[in-house]
């Protein structure tokens, strides 16, 4: 599948509440509880919060109606084509209050985990290949080799796990974030999911990127709706960043006491998208620990969850998994872990003619001239000094150093061996200073 011509087939949106596959008395409560929470009176503007085209959300209605929970005011609104209104009956208002008490969920339908499992095949991280001119234009504004490339591209393609290592500082992260922009397409998140009567709530503003075209206009609602089953959010395929933070139970269901609902947990929220985990070996947890947990996902596309009851189901895991670490695996892993993780490829300093195109790099976009006496100063007298170790992050950070200094000064941009002396002077601690 060619990521740049074809895009992921969108779910199709529900013609009936038997296609709905949801339990009847859930999409009776969630509408009813919907009316009351948001005083809404009109199929148009209640298809619109419960995510329904408007033949289902009249369906719905008629059901309720019949049961005595909803009456017809018995008025037309001029304002709206003139559509019928609709209120809840005092049994209605009842029960409202009584789903309520159950549970604080309203809005959009969640949609049935077996049906999101199937729009999780069609938009799948596995069905993306990426060629070497994707992957080398999203990595552009980093100096890599290339046979580094030549070791990304199939990892990435294969959409399975990649653990990058390599002494700090050499852009394990930028390289990530690349990776994350090379893949370029939408897929459709749900708001909600569905297991056993429990909602899931799964998009996440804050993981999630809704596309610009897609996100809602209250002036023209229309635009979007029979498009495909709003009940999902068109996005960018997701990313979830994780560091030293991360901890075993961010990798379980989130439950909310008050609103008696779940959240989705990272990996969840991650799906069809990637999952880095940033400075591996600096969690609580020990990294054998941390990989044990993703062992059986990574190995058969499934996940297992727990609700609070204990009952423990199943959920597709379909995530691109990047472990990034400045620990050597072997000092981390036991040989069965390592096995279990795809692609092992190390991220290694750059070579002195790498560090210098990155150093000019760098000065280009701060507009620091550059100076190559202070150059070969830096080469041949501090870099001797570190046993000519090269990292990726140094002349950012050595530009910067002058950069603030000049400013400091009140003086132009400008590199001098002195000034090249004061940045460096900064950037490491000396062994023999000791803290009293």
């Amino acid at each position: 599948m060619n990521m740049q011509t074809s895009g992921v087939m969108a779910p199709p949106a529900p013609r009936s509440l038997e296609a709905m596959q949801l339990p009847l008395a859930m999409m009776r409560d969630i509408l009813i509880k919907t009316m009351f929470r948001m005083n809404l009176d009109l199929v148009s503007t209640l298809s619109r919060a419960i995510c329904l085209p408007i033949p289902v959300t009249q369906e719905l209605v008629d059901l309720v109606r019949s049961q005595l929970l909803v009456e017809a005011t018995g008025t037309l609104n001029a304002n709206n084509g003139n559509e019928m209104g609709y209120q809840l009956t005092d049994a209605g208002r009842a029960l409202a209050l009584d789903a309520l008490n159950q549970s604080e969920y309203y809005g959009a339908m969640p949609v049935p985990l077996a049906v999101y499992s199937e729009q999780i095949k069609r938009q799948s991280i596995r069905n993306i290949q990426i060629t070497r001119d994707q992957l080398s234009t999203a990595m552009g504004h980093l100096v890599l080799p290339e046979d580094l490339l030549s070791n990304l591209g199939p990892a990435v393609s294969a959409g399975r796990s990649i653990l990058m290592y390599g002494p700090p500082g050499n852009g394990k992260s930028s390289i990530s974030n690349g990776i994350r922009d090379a893949l370029g397409d939408k897929i459709y998140v749900p708001r909600s999911i569905e297991y056993s009567g429990q909602v899931i709530t799964v998009y996440d503003p804050i993981v999630h990127s809704a596309a610009e075209d897609d996100i809602d206009d209250p002036n023209s609602l229309r635009r979007t709706f029979g498009r495909f089953d709003t009940r999902y959010v068109r996005c960018e395929r997701p990313t979830v960043i994780t560091g030293g933070e991360l901890s075993l139970s961010m990798l379980d269901l989130v439950y909310n006491p008050v609103a008696r609902t779940y959240q989705a947990p990272l990996q969840l929220k991650s799906t069809g998208g990637i999952f880095i985990v940033d400075d591996l070996g600096r969690q609580a947890e020990p990294p054998q620990t941390l990989v044990n947990r993703w062992i059986v996902p990574l190995e058969e596309n499934k996940d297992t969850l727990a609700l609070q009851s204990g009952e423990k189901f199943e959920v597709p895991f379909d995530t691109l998994v990047i472990f990034s670490t400045n620990f050597h695996p072997n000092a981390i892993f036991d040989k069965a872990a390592l096995r279990r993780i795809f692609y092992k490829i190390k991220i290694d300093g750059p070579n002195q003619e790498d560090y210098l195109k990155i150093f000019a790099m760098v000065a280009r976009k701060r507009k620091m001239p550059l100076d190559e006496e202070t150059l070969i100063h830096l080469l041949n007298v501090r870099y001797p000094e570190i046993d000519n170790v090269y990292a990726n992050y140094q002349p950012i950070f050595l530009i910067d150093q002058m950069i603030s200094i000049c400013e400091f000064e009140g003086i132009p941009y400008q590199m001098t061996p002195e000034l090249m002396d004061r940045a460096w002077a900064n950037m490491f601690v000396k062994e023999d200073e000791i803290l009293r």
